[in-house]
Order: C-alpha cells, then sequence, then structure tokens
C-alpha cells in the first residue's frame, strides 16, 4: 500500500499530469505529445509529465518541461483479451504495476491539471485510484477525446461495460472533445445525461505548427524531389495500404503506363518484420518508390511531400489539415469504424478524397489500376484550405484556453484563444 500523501506538497509553478494508455500504435501518444508542446509553450513555468505505454516513447523529441514516465506495456491480442508486452508476467500483475506507477505519480507530482487520453477509467480502471485521489485535492480533471470513437451501436456496449458515462458524471469536471460537431459528435446515440453534456467543450483539431529550424532528416536523397508521402501511422495494421500503392507502381513497371509522381513509404514500426522486409524488397525494385520503415519527425516529411496518401487516423488527418496537403485516405473498418467515419465526414465537406478497400467488402484482390487513377488525381486536388471550415485547426489554442484558469498567475504569458462559439 503506497504512504499516500495526506496533502499535496508545496510546489513552484503549475504542472498538468497527461494520462494514456496506449496498448497499440502511435495515435494516443503523438496527440498527448502535440498538446503537451503546445502548452509549454504557451505557458511559462509549467511542466508537463506524460505517463504512457508506448513502448517507443523514448524515440521521440520533446521540449524543455515536457517529460515522460513508461509504465509497462499492454497489448490487446486479436480475440480481445489483453498480455503484458514484454514482462513474463500476467496480465493482472502488469495492471497491478501500471496503477500503482500511475497512482504514485499522481500522488507526489499533484498537478494543477490531470488530462486522460480516451479511456474515462484508463484502461481496466487503472486510472480511477488516481482519479479519486486528485479530485480530493481539488485538482483540475480532465477527459479529452478525439472526434469519433467509434460507432455507436458498437461504442455503447463498451462503455456500459466499463462504467465509463458514470466515470464522468463521477470525476471529471470537463470533456474535451478535440474536434468539430460539424464533422462528429462522438457520444451522439449514447444518450448522455445532460450533466455529461454540460461538460463537453469543441476544442477543434490539434494542429501542430512545425519548428521554425527544420529537423535535420535521415533521408536527404528521398526528399530532394517532389514526392507523394504514403504514410501507416503504427504501421500495425498498414499491410493493406502499402501493399496497394506498391501495386499500382508495380502494374506501371510491367505494363508501360505512365508513373504518379514518385512516392516515399513510411512502413510504420509496430509493422511485422516479415511484411517489413517484402515490402522494402519491392520497393527498392522501383526506380520511383523508396520505403522506410520508421521517422520519428515524420511531420517534416510530410511538409516537403505534394500529397498525402493515409490510413485516416486522427493524428495524420491533423497533420493534413496544419500543412495544407492533398490527401487521399483509405480508412480501416476494423477493429474501429472511427477511420472510416472521418474520412467520409471529411470527403462530405471536400476537405480530402477517400478510397475504400475492395477486401473490407469481400473482394479477394486490389485493382492497381483503380489506385494509380487515384494518384494521379491526388497530385491535381486542392488542398483542405481550399474549404472553409471556421474553428477547423483551433484545437490547441483552444485547449491553451481552456488550461489558463486552472493554472497559477505566473505560468501565463498573456496568450489568447477562441473557443468556437457552441464550445
Amino acid at each position: 500500500m503506497l504512504n499516500r500523501q495526506s496533502e499535496p506538497p508545496k510546489k513552484t509553478g503549475s504542472r498538468i499530469l497527461i494520462y494514456s494508455h496506449d496498448t497499440f500504435g502511435l495515435g494516443h501518444l503523438r496527440r498527448c505529445r502535440a498538446i503537451a508542446q503546445s502548452l509549454v509553450e504557451n505557458f511559462s513555468r509549467l511542466s508537463v509529465l506524460i505517463i504512457s505505454g508506448s513502448p517507443i516513447i523514448g524515440s521521440f523529441n520533446f521540449r524543455t518541461r515536457v517529460d515522460f514516465i513508461r509504465i509497462p506495456g499492454i497489448i490487446k491480442l486479436r480475440d480481445g483479451e489483453y498480455t503484458s508486452l514484454n514482462l513474463h508476467l500476467k496480465v493482472d500483475e502488469t495492471l497491478a504495476l501500471r496503477q500503482s506507477i500511475i497512482e504514485h505519480t499522481a500522488d507526489v507530482f499533484s498537478p494543477d491539471i490531470f488530462i486522460v487520453d480516451k479511456e474515462p477509467l484508463g484502461l481496466r480502471g487503472e486510472v480511477a485510484t488516481a482519479l479519486a485521489i486528485l479530485k480530493d485535492r481539488g485538482t483540475r480533471l480532465v477527459l479529452g477525446l478525439r472526434d469519433v470513437l467509434d460507432d455507436p451501436v458498437r461504442l455503447g456496449p463498451e462503455w456500459q461495460r466499463k462504467g465509463a458515462m458514470a466515470a464522468i458524471e463521477k470525476f471529471y469536471d470537463e470533456v474535451w472533445i478535440y474536434g468539430l460537431p460539424g464533422i462528429h459528435e462522438p457520444l451522439r446515440g449514447l444518450n448522455p445525461p445532460a450533466s455529461v453534456t454540460a461538460k463537453l467543450n469543441y476544442t477543434g483539431y490539434l494542429c501542430s505548427r512545425l519548428p521554425h529550424a527544420p529537423v535535420a532528416m535521415n533521408w536527404p536523397g528521398i526528399t530532394s524531389s517532389p514526392y507523394i508521402l504514403v504514410t501507416t501511422g503504427g504501421g500495425g495494421d498498414g499491410e493493406g495500404l502499402i501493399d496497394w500503392v506498391l501495386s499500382a507502381y508495380e502494374y506501371c513497371a510491367h505494363s508501360g503506363a505512365p508513373p504518379p509522381m514518385p512516392a516515399l513509404l513510411v512502413l510504420g514500426p509496430f509493422m511485422t518484420a516479415e511484411a517489413q522486409a517484402g515490402f522494402l524488397q519491392r520497393a527498392a525494385s522501383l526506380p520511383s518508390v523508396h520505403a522506410i520503415t520508421f521517422e520519428s519527425n515524420i511531420e517534416q516529411l510530410q511538409n516537403r511531400a505534394a500529397a498525402i496518401v493515409a490510413m485516416g487516423g486522427y493524428n495524420v488527418f491533423c497533420e493534413i489539415l496544419a500543412l495544407d496537403k492533398p490527401a487521399l485516405l483509405l480508412p480501416r473498418r476494423e477493429p474501429r469504424l472511427e477511420q472510416t467515419i472521418r474520412a467520409v465526414s471529411a470527403e462530405q465537406l471536400g476537405l480530402v478524397s477517400v478510397l475504400h478497400d475492395p477486401i473490407d467488402t469481400g473482394a479477394t484482390t486490389r485493382d492497381p489500376d483503380i489506385m494509380l487513377r487515384a494518384l494521379h488525381a491526388l497530385v491535381l486536388r486542392k488542398p483542405p484550405s481550399a474549404v472553409e471550415v471556421p474553428g477547423l485547426r483551433d484545437g490547441l489554442a483552444n485547449v491553451a484556453r481552456l488550461t489558463a484558469p486552472w493554472l497559477k498567475p505566473e505560468s501565463l504569458l498573456g496568450k489568447s484563444a477562441t473557443i468556437p462559439s457552441g464550445a
């Protein structure tokens, strides 16, 4: 049992603690990192600590006054069960270890604001005790939700089982939704009580600015001429996207058809080693295709690209908006409809183009000619800025605005943001 402090410690400056369960992929980690980096840029004498289960959090650079604690990793298996990522421990033992670290960190760090990403009680309830400790101290408790969680038919039973809505009522002061209701309302269809609806704030999308000084890249030969960037995010479920794009370039090589603009493929760190090796070999045989496995500064690759092809996860969608790049999205349908809902809504607004994987609808092959035509059309597409959507890119500014009232006066730099009407 932890020797919990009866009172919060005396401290200088302001503190924000961010929790992300990170069982798989890069999305949660990159979203939390973007928020943390933006907040310390906006506020002086502010420290932000991220608790994350990501196995590659150490591969990313962080601004001064942002740090992280990595808790033991847990991954979700195809059958829906969880298992420890690296430790030879039962999952319950790993969860107990994670919970102990989270609780102790919350107790000692004693933040002014605690931001929990996506899961109201954390993975299998692992932040419940920390929430209770901090609520007793008057810490501002915030649940951060991406714009789309899942189809309500799927999400409803999951949230019922986890007691998510009750947790929001019991613990949280605010719910920040990192999107706009004009694209999607993540709690629509779940019948949230008025007490929860009153806590909702739509911020707009978390569109980060690039650093003023470009980061030195490890791939100067690849990025010296115009290219289409093809990214899978973490890559654990991106094999279909990469295969289809490669097949289009292979079709050109064999048929003599005009190829699209050269492509740079970023396979993703969580793609299987076998799949990576196969794709790297195929790319090496194509003069207009380059492939790499991972780049922590992928925003720089995106910025230099003429256009982007991606699956449609939250972070890459934000980067497409921030960098104003023509984009083609190939959203997945499993295990959640999140990417499909976001992509279809964005396409209806004219922000992106969408191409659906025929394998998802029962086909056995992907027609390379369909992808080829889509890639040719992509480089002629207008950027997202051609469509005016008020508040679309204001997410980080509004997170700063919502944060400011709960920080110590000496932490404020006097910067302001505008909360969208209806937030």
